[in-house]
């Protein structure tokens, strides 16, 4: 791929979508209002707003909560299943370790597709992949036609063991074809071939319950920019920190799930890389949501076995495919204060969104949000919004507050603090819970905060959880999208083959990772990738003999044979002990083997930023900033892109940017690096 190729990101937010694009080596940032009736209106917004001219763009790429939001608010397509004889229940049987082990209250998950939509099919595949009883095809006619004639017209295929043999599943879809040829299609082989069976299920049936909604989407999206004259290629932000192409990501949309917020780990990991701190703790803070992620080694945290609105207390929802390991609670800017039975203040998931969004953005919003607090306690420049372009309003913030202090018989401000102490307790768990409680030192980590708000937050948090420093990037409230434009096009590929992992097992393991290789470059084919650009990665999920869980492990690179396996063992070994405390001298098992393949994408390059001069000409004003406990300060407040890099600020002091703000608390100090980004200890 050319060198000088133009790409674009637009990440649509809860609140905002933001868009970054290089052009010509110029870096352009933009925000605008998120469309929720239809958010390809906002893509288009951010477009115009930006000035760039679409026909002289060569890529865009697009990171979406369609496919989460139609999950989330049970708005995808009413879906059918077709599945082996006496296999009907798997979804509603689930798994047995409930989480809420002592609630008597306690109730499953509601399937996608309720029992009645689903159909037995008479066919039997071992787990060697042999046929016991062959495909009945007037069975499968037969569901088609009652589906068809009861208006189904999305359909997920999941049948036993179809990951060692799938014959069966491209036979039913060229059987429903004929009876049913308007029906979406899913079969559960194409997204994974992995076993367990009632994951693989309910992946299908997401990928099916989203995939009209997510098609249309992207055609709408599609149209939209080709009536702006765009005639580049489209890329579709995916779960696993890779992007696929548009019609990549019609065919499998639920490969989407984490569209957005990925594209911020995955452009943290790359700020550690870049300065030499390869252990991160991602934050990124925006309207509605807060997200974290831990990257080790450099490498960002994919997990296989990942859970929809799983919590402690809600079994939630599997999907059987490559995720970023992310935490994400519903707290951010907008999200909605208020009180509980208790009469203790709580903090969210409920957002005020983009519209009518906080009460300070004046545009009929009167429940008070975290945003308010932040500007009721001088954190927030109200005429220096999105760079002056909105202006808040103070007194309807004030008026948003006013029942909740009198709830408690305080001040305004004194509920404002309220709001920030809950916010940042919620926030301070989430991070915790990607790093302490999995046996992390929060103390060798170092934080990359980003988002619209995360920054603002960012030292108070990093302070609590003892980071090593906390690290604002360039451009903090379009991050995401940012990160979007480092990615590369990823495909993973997957195959559950059970057995001891030992010298034996080198010839059978050769076979199977030479037939994924293949499969990767035959997925590159229609994509204008050269083979020599894709770069592969192998790795296999081994357990003890006997037990029931993996750990995934790097390797074998290379010839496969009796060296290569006895040194992946040994790395297996090292990483169950980093995990559990543990290793032994038990026979190892071979679960899974996986392959990554990826073609780098051109990356835009970042200036050197080296600026002399006195730190005073950077400062714009000095007001009020109360900071709660540590009292009320005349702060001084920067314009971030004047600062110096040869002189570090004291603390307290507040950082301007257009999309961002940052705070920073007495007794610390910021400076800024050779790259832009500012580093608070």
């Amino acid at each position: 791929m050319a060198e000088n190729t133009t790409r674009v990101a637009v990440d649509i937010g809860g609140t905002f979508t933001d868009l970054v694009a290089v052009e010509d080596g110029a870096l352009s940032l933009e925000k605008a209002s998120t469309t929720p009736s239809n958010f390809a209106d906002g893509v288009v917004d951010a477009l115009a707003k930006s000035e760039l001219a679409p026909g002289t763009l060569d890529q865009f790429v697009h990171g979406t909560t369609v496919v989460i939001n139609a999950i989330t608010e049970r708005e995808g397509e009413d879906t059918a299943l077709l599945t082996t004889e006496g296999f009907r229940d798997v979804l509603d049987i689930t798994r047995a370790n409930r989480p809420d082990m002592y609630n008597y209250q306690y109730q499953k998950p509601e399937p996608f597709v309720p029992r009645r939509h689903r159909r037995e099919i008479p066919e039997r595949v071992d787990q060697t992949g042999a046929v016991l009883d062959p495909l009945d095809e007037e069975a499968v006619r037969a569901a088609a036609r009652e589906l068809r004639e009861e208006g189904l017209d999305t359909i997920a295929v999941s049948y036993l063991h179809s990951y060692q043999n799938p014959e069966h599943e491209r036979r039913t879809r060229e059987l429903i074809a004929d009876v049913h040829p308007d029906a979406y299609v899913t079969l559960s082989h194409e997204l994974t071939k992995e076993y367990r069976e009632y994951e693989r299920t309910n992946t299908a049936v997401l990928n099916s319950y989203v995939r009209p909604i997510a098609d249309e989407y992207l055609d709408t999206l599609e149209g939209r920019l080709t009536d702006q004259s765009f005639v580049g290629n489209t890329y579709a932000m995916k779960s696993n920190a890779g992007t696929a192409s548009f019609a990549q990501a019609r065919r499998r949309p639920v490969e989407m799930v984490e569209s957005g917020p990925v594209g911020g780990v995955y452009g943290a990991a790359r700020v550690g890389e870049r300065i030499d701190e390869p252990d991160v703790v991602s934050f990124d803070m925006g309207g509605t949501t807060a997200k974290t992620s831990l990257v080790q080694d450099g490498e960002v945290t994919i997990d296989t076995d990942y859970w929809l609105e799983s919590s402690a207390n809600e079994e939630g929802y599997p999907l059987k495919i490559p995720v970023v390991d992310i935490v994400e609670i519903g707290a951010g800017g907008g999200s909605i204060a208020w009180v509980d039975k208790g009469g203790s203040i709580n903090v969210g998931p409920k957002s005020a969104g983009a519209a009518p969004g906080p009460a300070c953005y004046g545009r009929g919003g009167t429940e008070p949000t975290v945003t308010d607090a932040d500007l009721l306690t001088g954190r927030l420049n109200p005429d220096y919004f999105l760079g002056g372009e909105m202006r808040l309003d103070t007194e309807a913030a004030r008026s948003a507050l006013e029942p909740l202090a009198d709830e408690f018989g305080t001040s305004v401000r004194e509920a404002a603090h309220g709001v920030l102490q809950v916010v940042n307790s919620n926030m301070a768990n989430a991070l915790k819970q990607v790093s302490i409680r999995r046996g992390h030192d929060p103390r060798d980590f170092v934080m990359v905060a980003s988002g619209g708000a995360g920054p603002l937050h960012a030292a108070t948090l990093g302070r609590e959880l003892g980071v090593k420093e906390t690290v604002v990037p360039r451009a903090p409230g379009q991050f995401s999208a940012w990160g979007m434009l480092l990615t590369d096009l990823r495909k993973d590929f997957a195959r559950t083959h059970v057995t001891d992992f030992d010298g034996t097992a080198a010839p059978d393991v050769a076979a199977i990772f030479a037939e994924m290789e293949r499969e990767a470059y035959d997925a590159y084919a229609g994509e204008d990738v050269a083979d020599e650009d894709i770069v592969l990665e192998r790795s296999v999920d081994l357990r003890y003999a006997g037990q029931e869980h993996t750990v995934n492990t790097p390797g074998p690179h290379g010839d496969v044979d009796g060296a290569a396996v006895a040194a992946t063992i040994e790395r297996f070994h090292e990483r169950h002990e980093r995990a559990y405390n543990f290793r032994m001298d038990d026979p190892v098992e071979v679960v899974n083997l996986r392959l990554t393949a990826s073609a780098p994408m051109p990356e835009p390059d970042l200036d050197v930023v080296e600026r002399d001069g006195d730190v005073a000409a950077a400062v714009k004003e000095t007001r009020e900033v109360d900071f709660g406990a540590e009292g009320v300060h005349d702060t001084r407040v920067y314009e971030r892109g004047a600062l110096p890099t040869t002189e570090p600020i004291e603390g307290p002091a507040v950082v301007e940017e257009p999309a961002c703000t940052t705070l920073v608390h007495p007794g610390q100090t910021v400076d800024v690096d050779v790259l832009g980004n500012l580093h608070i200890s």
